[in-house]
């Protein structure tokens, strides 16, 4: 017995993708031009388009269109104790890793901000809630595709005792900011600690991240440092 004709389609359709004619990322031909290309109805056409989203082949975005499903190649970090490396922590020590396993890694220019501090952060920090703090806000990438959102808090009195004032420029350090607290302020990273959270993919971040398959990462690192009154959050 002959397959239905959407089955037919989904199928034509599965195959482009894994020879490559429709690569990760591709958006498929519209309805009308699909209608157009198998001489089907709509109605055949959105089955098929369904069959093939069930299998995790493509994906439909509101507004966008139908693209096929990229797959995400999962970078893998070890968390440590080892106060030179902790989870990839410094940006430095980030763009090695990734490029050794022959990845592309980006970092965007840090959003330095000066806010209250919360009672989370402060209790991290060894200071008094509410007390201002300066955050550096950064995304980072691999293979341009979201792999985490980092936030680090510093003390204010870091900035208005003189000692580290590049931590309120908005620009990334060639070298970390560890390694510039411990030029600037002979504070040396004795340890490190992460606590880390994940964001379940919804409709809206897969469309503002652009990949369907990629949940977005939040991280938040605090080294221990030898001013036990001051570390990082």
């Amino acid at each position: 017995m002959a397959q239905p004709m959407y089955q037919q389609i989904a199928d034509d359709l599965r195959i482009k993708v894994e020879t490559g004619e429709l690569p990760p990322g591709a958006q498929l031909p519209t309805e009308l031009e699909l209608r157009e290309s198998y001489n089907a109805s709509r109605n055949t056409i959105r089955d098929a388009i369904k069959r093939l989203t069930s299998l995790g082949v493509v994906e439909t975005r509101p507004g966008q269109g139908t693209f096929v499903v990229q797959k995400i190649d999962p970078f893998v970090t070890i968390l440590t104790d080892n106060s030179q490396r902790g989870i990839v922590g410094g940006s430095v020590a980030y763009l090695s890793e990734v490029s050794e396993s022959h990845r592309v890694a980006r970092a965007t220019t840090p959003r330095v901000e000066i806010q209250q501090v919360s009672d989370e952060i402060a209790l991290r920090l060894r200071i008094e809630p509410g007390a201002q703090v300066i955050s550096r806000h950064q995304q980072r990438f691999i293979d341009e595709i979201p792999w985490s959102l980092q936030t680090s808090y510093y003390p204010m009195d870091f900035v208005t005792s003189g000692r580290a004032p590049r931590l309120l420029i908005a620009e990334n350090m060639p070298d970390g900011v560890v390694s510039y607290l411990e030029e600037a302020m002979g504070i040396k990273q004795v340890g490190y600690r992460d606590w880390i959270t994940a964001v379940r993919r919804t409709p809206t971040s897969s469309r503002s991240s652009g990949s369907g398959m990629m949940p977005r990462f939040s991280k938040s690192s605090a080294p221990a440092l030898t001013r036990p009154r001051h570390p990082c959050a």
